[in-house]
């Protein structure tokens, strides 16, 4: 059983990796497309509407990974995780079913508008359409990460029998960890969008394809990283003393901590060892972990020995894979903070602009193109192995949940699942720079558009 319940939990973290890659694409790139179509109708200026044609095709080819990777993942519940929905599906199920009324009708109703309703209706509605698969996106969001802030800070429910059942949906929405996690889990798809944009823009000024529509795109991903990362540093403090409250043995593995007490370092670099209980080649920063978690210098922190019962059951996830995937977190989102902040500085050094920033500055932006995937990712297992051994913190175990079925067949469904994701994710990858690089060459990959309202007829996109 064991041997089955960790390659369940590996297929489904593998499905859950690919899926999340596109959904954290579409929840912010909407509401860009949606800022450059609005421009476009203010100024009339072609530029606006060149970054919309083409960051449109990536939005629909993103939109389509995500529905087909997250019909995979849906399956599992029932082929992997029956325990599941047997124990907490009165409380699970109409949350996925909000999401699919609400959310996704709405971006599908509205996407075909958006993709190819250019010159077929008038502009106020194509610009309604975009907004309209914006917002579903968003709310599509907000329901899943209710229905996973309520597995890791559960409330509004009874149990009965052994089985979960609402008392206050009220609660249930919005539960404790729901405002932080929806708010840091916006930010993250809008810094994923704002390194994307800027990293393939890079790419295409770097090989000639120096239109205003790249300039406004480039410009407009920078800017927008630069603002956003500081409030993202922010939100994610207080989403840290949020998991603190609820969650402490995560955090402690977080931090890496061992035993209780205040004046608490804040580790830099350790070696984790969970069965001697200590960290090797420990290097740490003095009280500042206390100052971080509690605002004060010498505050108590709690260890991860607190988490053990009298029986000597681990009561604490594995620590290493928390510890280091935090790491990895904290670390992209500070390369991000420093490039984002650089690039602005050289482009407003002597009112240059895009011009400004030296071939170097350039290389690094398209090498950051997917930093966002790699942040996210490791927030995310950050978030989910720590809450191990939980599925739903407090109320089912995941050994609870998973099904009993051979292990063999566990993993020839995990290996398939692999070569397959692999194959589309480096197709998906290699599909963006093609374009790119074809839009570079002048070569035009769109449909004719409507006429802005401010817009001259010889303004108008050629077909």
């Amino acid at each position: 059983m064991m041997e089955t319940l960790l390659l369940s939990r590996i297929q489904f973290a593998a499905n859950i990796s690919f899926h999340i890659l596109f959904p954290t694409i579409t929840i912010a790139l909407g509401w860009i497309l949606l800022f450059f179509k609005i421009r476009y109708n203010q100024t009339g200026q072609d530029r606006w509407m060149e970054a919309y044609r083409f960051w449109v095709k990536i939005f629909a080819l993103s939109f389509a990974m995500g529905v087909v990777s997250g019909i995979t993942m849906s399956f599992q519940f029932g082929t992997n995780w029956p325990g599941f929905m047997e124990i907490v599906g009165n409380i699970a199920g109409p949350l996925l079913a909000y999401e699919i009324m609400t959310a996704f009708f709405l971006e599908a109703v509205f996407l075909g508008i958006m993709l190819f309703g250019f010159s077929r209706v008038p502009n106020w509605v194509h610009t309604g359409a975009t907004f309209l698969v914006a917002f579903g996106t968003l709310m599509s969001t907000f329901w899943i990460i209710v229905l996973n802030s309520w597995m890791h800070t559960p409330q509004g429910f009874e149990m009965r029998d052994g089985v979960a059942h609402a008392t206050s949906w009220f609660e249930i929405i919005f539960n404790p960890s729901m405002p932080y996690r929806f708010t840091h889990m916006v930010l993250a798809s809008f810094l994923t969008v704002s390194f994307l944009i800027a990293g393939v823009s890079a790419f295409r000024w770097l090989i000639g394809g120096r239109t205003e529509g790249v300039r406004v795109a480039l410009k407009t991903a920078l800017v927008a990283a630069a603002l956003l990362m500081p409030v993202q540093i922010l939100v994610g403090d207080m989403h840290g003393l949020n998991t603190k409250e609820f969650q402490p043995a995560k955090v402690a593995a977080m931090e890496g901590h061992w035993e209780t007490g205040g004046n608490v370092p804040l580790i830099l670099f350790a070696l984790p060892d969970q069965e001697a209980r200590e960290n090797r080649f420990e290097i740490g920063i003095p009280n500042l972990a206390s100052y971080i978690l509690t605002h004060t210098w010498d505050g108590e922190v709690q260890g991860l020995n607190d988490f053990v019962a009298e029986d000597g059951t681990i009561l604490h996830p594995r620590v290493a894979p928390v510890f280091w995937s935090f790491r990895v977190m904290i670390g992209t989102g500070i390369a991000m903070l420093l490039l984002s902040w650089t690039a602005c500085f050289m482009m407003m050094r002597r009112k240059r602009g895009v011009e400004g920033l030296p071939k170097p500055m350039l290389y690094a932006l398209v090498g950051m193109s997917f930093s966002g995937w790699i942040a996210t990712l490791a927030g995310w297992y950050t978030t989910e192995i720590g809450r191990q051994p939980w599925l739903v913190q407090g109320v089912m175990t995941t050994a609870e949940a998973v099904a009993d079925v051979p292990a063999p067949m566990v993993l020839g469904t995990l290996i398939a699942y692999l070569v397959v994701y692999a194959l589309l994710l480096s197709a998906y990858i290699y599909v963006i720079f093609y374009l790119a690089r074809k839009m570079s060459r002048g070569e035009e990959i769109g449909t004719r558009v409507a006429p802005s309202p401010k817009a001259v007829p010889k303004a108008l996109p050629a077909e």
